[in-house]
């Protein structure tokens, strides 16, 4: 695979500015990294806000040093290879987690790189100020035609994944992940609030493919939530926030018990209320876990929980390697992605997309950049 020595980019000046298309040095993998051509990024639903407001609202958490290349969910070819990557080859379709850490710490060598302090998401933003050595590593994100990554953050994707649908795998897996958490499966009925959004449809789509029994989810767009309903008619329930009680519709169509487990996709300006009635709706020993990031203090009552043996996680992110599980499912046929609705961009109208990417069609909405 021939490689440029230049390659084109789109980077973040100043925040909220918008991003220029340059042309930067292509960089250079490390002993034990790879080199990828990008062929699609994913554009996620809040990413206009990330970069306008995301030091104001959480200046604890870093954006990459400007000038910055951003770019959360790449998907590519691999072009080349460190002298120490022997797993890996030239031509290898991939998709790049994004999630970085230091490798070496205690939480790293155990395998729980999520819990290192300088975890951070390349291309997007770090969780603590020790995340700026990992952009110092790792700069350039996936809005560019080429980017470096270790070769641990690596999924190898299957001929019938698009890059495109490979360019979802980040809200994908972020479902994907809590339904582990919740040990869902054969015999289970799970709640999801937030079921037609971004995160929720990737909890519908594998939740089904874990073989959960019944997948309770609840939203506002009743045409939306139809369309849910519609992937598996005998298998999903939905509900509108607009008729009532979660809690009541859960324990109307569990017979009185409660859900095994519930996911919690709301974004920062869910409601509260929806949620606490997700917790309500649990049953004894039931697990909940919230990947939306429901903004402000929420009042919990913790007795009930102690009480009821029920769990509270919240879960920031996936490893790799239930990357490689996802890959490995739609690979097999169990999971079939095609009901994504993918926009595409060229990386000249990505200030044209950010801008754009209010007009979804809910989480069928697939919005990418290809560089």
């Amino acid at each position: 695979m021939t490689i440029a020595t230049t390659m084109t980019a789109a980077r973040m000046h100043t925040v909220g500015g918008e991003l220029k298309i340059e042309a930067l040095p292509t960089p250079q993998p490390g002993d034990m990294d790879v080199l990828v051509r990008v062929k699609a990024c994913g554009i996620v639903p809040n990413l206009g806000n990330i970069l306008a407001n995301w030091t104001t609202w959480f200046p604890q958490n870093p954006l990459p040093p400007l000038p910055a290349v951003f770019g959360l969910d790449p998907a590519g070819e691999i072009a080349s290879v460190g002298r120490q990557v022997h797993g890996l080859k030239v031509g290898d379709r991939v998709y790049v987690n994004p999630g970085r850490s230091c490798g070496s710490c205690r939480h790293c060598r155990r395998g729980d790189s999520i819990a290192c302090k300088h975890y951070g998401f390349q291309g997007y933003f770090g969780f603590s100020e020790h995340a700026l050595q990992t952009f110092g590593d790792y700069p350039i994100g996936g809005m560019s035609e080429y980017m470096v990554a270790p070769a641990s953050a690596i999924v190898k994707i299957p001929d019938n994944m698009t890059f495109d649908q490979a360019a979802r795998l980040g809200y994908l897996g972020t479902a994907y992940s809590a339904l582990k958490k919740v040990n869902s499966g054969p015999g289970d009925t799970i709640l999801v609030n937030g079921i037609s959004g971004t995160l929720g449809i990737g909890a519908a789509i594998f939740g089904l493919a874990r073989g959960v029994n019944k997948i309770l989810g609840t939203g506002r767009d009743k045409a939306l939530l139809a369309e849910i309903k519609a992937l598996a008619p005998s298998r999903i329930e939905v509900f509108s926030i607009d008729d009532g009680s979660v809690t009541d519709f859960v324990l109307q169509q569990t017979d009185g018990e409660g859900a095994d487990a519930f996911i919690d996709c709301l974004g920062p300006g869910g409601q509260h209320e929806t949620f606490l009635q997700g917790l309500r709706s649990l049953r004894r020993g039931g697990i909940a876990v919230d990947i939306g990031a429901i903004a402000g203090p929420v009042q919990i009552d913790v007795h009930w929980l102690m009480d009821h043996n029920q769990r509270l996680y919240g879960s920031a992110w996936f490893t790799t390697a239930e990357g490689q599980e996802m890959a490995d499912m739609v690979a097999s046929g169990v999971v079939d992605l095609s009901i994504l609705e993918t926009q595409s961009f060229p990386l000249s109208e990505v200030n044209t997309a950010i801008s754009g990417i209010a007009q979804r069609h809910g989480g069928f909405s697939n919005y990418v950049i290809c560089p």
